[in-house]
């Protein structure tokens, strides 16, 4: 067989691909040695911005299978048999750290999905924590500003990250979470995924429904303590990616069952808690978890900046039956990740392969064009508007969801408080379930980090949270903090 023939962007063949051309023996380089031209050129275009958070993520596809009829709550196409698979791409990631950065560390961990649906891309983008420090999109530049690296220390600062949570009470439920035995996941397969957010279903008569998404891993949970996530983040700082790559690459293909919990519309208004408030959860004995199939994951990208890096994925991409939520921080997201990926990739990021639609017969087909790198040509075949006399693709009239109830005034009010609606109960239900031996990692971790804030009143903003959620809570992390500052 014969040798490929390396080429230039041109596609014009490389008779040197070892020496520059230049003037003479070990004389000067010529400006007209294209090739390279070309190559220095290309090589100082190979990265382009990395994601602001979520940036240090790992992928893989796979497929979603029902086992449950849910299509009294739904009219999704996907959902609506059982044994009915769709293809889907997974992508997990870490929040804070940069691209560069170590997978086995205490952060929140991204659990985005984008099932390859016959009606469309569904993007479900949610993490491994069922709740979220903030509730108001408006806060989150700044939250993230402050778990970023500082501008002038250029490394993560614990007093920028404990003054925005003590000046945040909402933080309080997510910090107990992120603070406890699920802080460090050993692996992405070893953790589960949430919806996190409220969305909306709606079934085939029109009854509206809100629902929460749970996807539990068939692995088990595994958890690392922060002492071992310490030991392997330098050992391996890699060390999910290459779990997650070999466990795929030797057959033993991770798997999570799903499971939603189901809230009648009209319950909302009523329900003890804000349904629609990311720093709280539904409690299961309120609405149990029902399941509804399984994501298998099933093969390995064939190249990481391909696939891994370009998927984009958005909350905004539904498909008929499935909606959005009066969720305050899920609004923000809607405009926010789609404009991110406008912004990294160019206005025709969904052309790429892992992000185009690939259940939809002909791919998507719409009046968008041109752009930067557009691939999909519009010429004499069709017209680009609409409407059109010439059998374009044309509206269905038909809604993806319910209408959502809008009352109230217009400005910056918050909605009247659920009965028990604080920033503190749901934290202080999390640690009184914990049992005493993960009370005291927990007490350990904060203590950890809080003893190394300077100033005394962002410590004591922050134990009164504690205090506020429970006052053994507050008690014991006092006491460690204390202890630690004395040393």
């Amino acid at each position: 067989m014969p040798k490929r023939v390396l080429t230039t962007e041109s596609g014009a063949p490389v008779a040197d691909n070892q020496n520059s051309a230049t003037a003479g023996v070990g004389g000067p380089i010529l400006l007209q040695d294209q090739h390279l031209l070309e190559k220095l050129a290309r090589f100082n275009r190979e990265r382009i911005p990395e994601r602001v958070v979520h940036a240090r993520g790992s992928g893989a596809y796979g497929y979603f299978e029902v086992t449950d009829d849910v299509t009294g709550f739904t009219h999704a196409d996907f959902l609506n048999t059982v044994g009915k698979r769709t293809e889907l791409f997974a992508r997990f990631s870490t929040v804070a750290d940069n691209l560069g950065g170590a997978d086995a560390v205490r952060d929140p961990r991204g659990f985005a999905v984008k099932f390859y649906t016959e009606e469309g891309n569904y993007d479900l983008v949610g993490n491994n924590t069922p709740v979220f420090f903030i509730k108001d999109p408006l806060k989150f530049p700044d939250f993230i500003h402050s778990q970023k690296r500082d501008p002038f220390t250029g490394k993560q600062e614990p007093e920028n990250v404990w003054d925005f949570w003590a000046h945040s009470p909402e933080v309080t439920h997510q910090v107990t979470w992120l603070m406890g035995d699920r802080g460090i996941p050993a692996s992405y397969r070893h953790m589960n995924g949430f919806g996190s957010h409220t969305y909306q279903w709606t079934n085939e008569a029109g009854e509206a429904f809100f629902v929460k998404y749970h996807f539990k891993t068939n692995q088990g949970i595994r958890c690392l303590s922060a002492e071992q996530g310490a030991e392997l983040a330098g050992k391996d700082p890699n060390s999910h990616q290459t779990d997650l790559l070999q466990a795929i690459e030797r057959g033993v293909n991770p798997s999570w069952t799903l499971y939603v919990q189901i809230m009648p519309a009209a319950e909302a208004a009523e329900y003890r808690f804000n349904p629609f408030d990311l720093t709280k959860v539904w409690p299961h004995a309120d609405y149990p978890l029902q399941r509804v199939g399984r994501m298998v994951l099933d093969r390995n990208p064939d190249n990481v900046f391909a696939e891994v890096e370009q998927a984009a994925f958005s909350p905004n991409n539904f498909v008929p039956g499935i909606g959005p939520s009066p969720d305050k921080m899920l609004q923000g997201r809607l405009f926010a990740y789609a404009d991110a990926h406008r912004y990294r990739l160019g206005v025709n990021h969904t052309q790429l392969a892992v992000n185009a639609p690939k259940g939809v017969v002909g791919g998507a087909d719409n009046y968008g064009r041109d752009g930067l790198m557009a691939t999909n040509a519009y010429g004499r075949a069709r017209k680009n508007y609409e409407p059109n006399s010439y059998d374009g693709p044309a509206e269905t009239g038909r809604p993806l969801a319910a209408p959502l109830a809008v009352t109230g005034y217009t400005g910056t009010h918050e909605t009247p408080a659920h009965t028990k609606d604080d920033d503190f109960f749901q934290a202080g239900e999390l640690y009184r379930l914990m049992s005493q031996d993960e009370r005291e990692r927990l007490v350990a971790n904060i203590a950890g980090g809080l003893s190394q804030v300077s100033r005394d009143d962002i410590v004591e903003k922050n134990l009164a949270h504690f205090h506020a959620a429970d006052p053994d809570y507050g008690k014991r992390v006092e006491e460690a903090v204390r202890a630690l500052r004395e040393d």
